[in-house]
């Protein structure tokens, strides 16, 4: 199927849908082609807007489209982990140890932060204590290990 951009006699324009352009000429030439406006059988192929794509410019779009949103993402991770970092409590190691304390009753409850084990992430949920895990990234200048 192509589609044709189509004028009457009286100005009106529209779309016209045909298999090929020989379907276009052969429904012309029947005077079964009408404006759908008036009617008229007197329409004509008008020139169609075009576009022409390379294959450059989406491939560049799309990369700095990629660009833009890793760096909104890694700005977003980083106000994250400083807000973490400022407003949370670092217990390491213990921080199953304290979350089960808190969740009991048995400790003060605060917000803290720190690691765990698989293990420890399984407890933690058979025992319903709400954690989310958020990952932190390492900064330039700390050595984790």
């Amino acid at each position: 199927m192509i589609v044709f951009d189509l004028e009457c006699l009286n100005g009106h324009t529209f779309e016209g849908w045909f298999e090929d352009k020989k379907d276009l000429d052969s429904q012309q030439e029947q005077g079964i082609l009408q404006c759908p406006v008036c009617e008229t059988t007197s329409v004509e192929q008008k020139l169609s807007l075009i576009s022409i794509k390379t294959s450059s410019a989406p491939s560049n779009q799309v990369q700095q489209a990629q660009q833009a949103t890793q760096e909104v993402l890694a700005e977003f991770t980083e106000k994250i982990t400083e807000y973490v970092e400022k407003n949370f409590e670092d217990v390491g190691t213990s921080f199953t140890k304290e979350a089960l304390k808190m969740h009991y009753g048995a400790a003060e409850h605060r917000n803290i932060r720190g690691t765990t084990t698989k293990e420890e992430e399984k407890v933690l949920t058979k025992e319903g204590v709400p954690v989310v895990k958020i990952p932190i990234t390492k900064k330039e200048d700390e050595d984790l290990n």
